[in-house]
């Protein structure tokens, strides 16, 4: 009895990666030209990609996703879709990233783009590559 208890705890172990959780990417709002500006306050960061769990932010439709290879070999980075309400995806998928290279997207709609926990999913194959999520104004 012992044993199959020890077997059923280490298989759960063997599983739980695939249940964690996306690492998640804060949102940058970007200040308006006119507000007040001092030193820093116009300072964005990238975050490295979390190449176990993938990452995600919350969707709310005005996000531009920004990816850096700060690497010297090309990297591929994969933006989930949704299905939309006719059961379509498409996937931005293994998109290759060249050393030293910028990718672009947005604004992100919500439609095709946002899972059921209200997140847009992202996932990169090497931590040299780095995300900046911003946000729009409406």
């Amino acid at each position: 009895m012992k044993k199959l208890i020890l077997s059923a705890i280490l298989s759960l172990f063997a599983i739980a990666p695939a249940f964690a959780a996306r690492t998640a990417l804060n949102v940058v709002q970007p200040k308006k030209p006119d507000q007040a500006v001092s030193a820093n306050s116009l300072d964005v960061a990238f975050t490295a990609a979390d190449v176990s769990n993938g990452n995600s932010f919350v969707s709310t439709g005005r996000e531009y996703i920004f990816a850096q290879n700060s690497g010297a070999s090309p990297y591929t980075v994969t933006i989930t879709s949704a299905p939309d309400e006719l059961g379509r995806t498409n996937d931005i998928d293994a998109y290759s990233l060249g050393a030293s290279e910028f990718l672009c997207v947005g604004p992100v709609k919500q439609r095709g783009w946002k899972q059921s926990d209200g997140k847009i999913y992202i996932n990169a194959e090497n931590t040299a590559v780095k995300f900046l999520i911003v946000r729009v104004s409406q």
